[in-house]
């Protein structure tokens, strides 16, 4: 069921748009090496071939898992050699480039240098940390995305209808298409795999229809009831983050768990762990953040299945992390005063005075370098005249909050020259 052109792929609009770098490449039989960045099972391999059909050049496929320098320096030498005697070019696949250690991928170079081989590297990993520069600077970085449901299910439709799958002989109801497209995970190969699976054990039946139980049985795991689209998908994300938020990291790692069962775009998990770091965590322990950011770096250097482990771990330290809403609350309190209109003009000795004729109208002429005060810090006005009394920030005594609200009402005292 490989895809034959562009326009048989599944997804990855933004690569088969007319006039796109990869439509021109195939279309105008250009000599272009790519650099497929995605995740699994999203067309990597496929827009390879394609390249390959539709140009008339031969394919070779090398993989960095078994492969090592004497290979690829065998296949780039044969692909010169059939571009000096024949003219044929070829197509050098390779799966899986960040494998490559730094020799291998050095090996590739003599090859994309003299446009012996259209090179074609794919790799799940972020590039930019993965591939040695100058394979990156001589080579067209295409960014794959996870296809969508609706792209894994036109993918099995495709598959029931036509010759090269299975050809009309077995249709399939609702909740086993939508079973398979939740088990695939966004990973088209994977639910292709598993189709086949359901449809040898519906034929095995002697039935025409794979229907759930079937489905299930042959894939052997159990429907997640979770639908992405649906109320599911936002009663277990609320669930999740309350869960984190009242500090139950089992019932936290439960939700995750049936997230992650059921192909929850983990970008989307990491980004709501780093809203939560700052609105229900804040300064009571102010590496939550970092934690949820490394998270969310994790998921996209690493992607799944193994950063289901990043995103595990900033979930129970979250959890388990004293809470507080305070910077929560005093970014609503400040953002209320000012769509009341409660703005007020910038103290003149604050305003910008590195401009000329600044110090004639008053600009920074009374400023206080804090610098020069005792500890860092000058009794000196700040805030608008009309909310100079207003008190935003509020810590709480949860964690390390403590003590920075022990050290924020020394420093408001000071500054605002109040008796200490």
């Amino acid at each position: 069921m490989r895809p034959r052109t562009l326009d048989e792929l599944a997804g990855q609009d933004q690569l088969r748009a007319p006039g796109s770098p990869l439509r021109q490449l195939i279309e105008g039989d250009k000599s272009l090496s790519l650099l497929l960045w995605g995740p699994p099972g999203t067309g990597k391999t496929t827009i390879a071939s394609i390249v390959s059909q539709q140009t008339q050049r031969r394919f070779v496929e090398v993989s960095a898992v078994s492969a090592g320098v004497k290979e690829v320096r065998a296949a780039i030498e044969a692909a010169r050699s059939d571009l000096v005697r024949t003219g044929t070019e070829t197509v050098l696949f390779v799966d899986e480039v960040h494998r490559f250690s730094k020799a291998q991928q050095d090996a590739l170079l003599p090859g994309v240098e003299n446009r012996w081989v259209t090179l074609v590297a794919a790799t799940t990993e972020n590039p930019y940390f993965s591939v040695i520069s100058p394979l990156l600077s001589r080579s067209l970085l295409l960014r794959l995305e996870s296809l969508t449901d609706a792209d894994v299910a036109g993918v099995i439709d495709r598959a029931l209808a036509d010759e090269r799958g299975l050809g009309g002989a077995l249709t399939i109801d609702d909740d086993a298409r939508s079973h398979l497209v939740r088990m695939a995970g966004g990973d088209a190969r994977r639910s292709l795999t598993y189709l086949e699976a359901a449809a040898g054990a519906a034929l095995a039946r002697e039935a025409t229809v794979i229907d759930l139980s079937t489905t299930e049985t042959a894939v052997d795991q159990a429907a997640v009831r979770y639908d992405r689209q649906g109320d599911q998908h936002y009663d277990v994300i609320s669930a999740f983050i309350k869960s984190v938020r009242g500090s139950d990291a089992d019932a936290a790692l439960h939700y995750l768990a049936r997230m992650v069962e059921a192909g929850e775009d983990p970008r989307f998990i990491a980004r709501r762990l780093v809203i939560l770091a700052s609105e229900d965590i804040g300064l009571a322990d102010p590496t939550a953040l970092t934690t949820a950011v490394a998270a969310a770096q994790a998921v996209q250097l690493i992607g799944m299945p193994e950063a289901r482990l990043n995103l595990a771990q900033a979930t129970v330290a979250l959890a388990v992390a004293p809470k507080s809403n305070a910077v929560y609350a005093a970014m609503n309190a400040a953002q209320a005063d000012v769509r009341a209109g409660k703005i007020g003009t910038v103290p003149p000795h604050l305003r910008d005075a590195h401009y000329a004729g600044a110090a004639k109208i008053g600009h920074g002429e009374t400023y206080v370098y804090a610098h020069d005060a005792p500890y860092g810090i000058a009794t000196q006005v700040y805030a608008p005249e009309v909310v100079a009394d207003r008190t935003y920030y509020v810590p709480t005594a949860n964690g390390a909050e403590a003590g920075t609200g022990e050290r924020w009402a020394r420093i408001r005292r000071i500054v605002r020259g109040e008796p200490r």
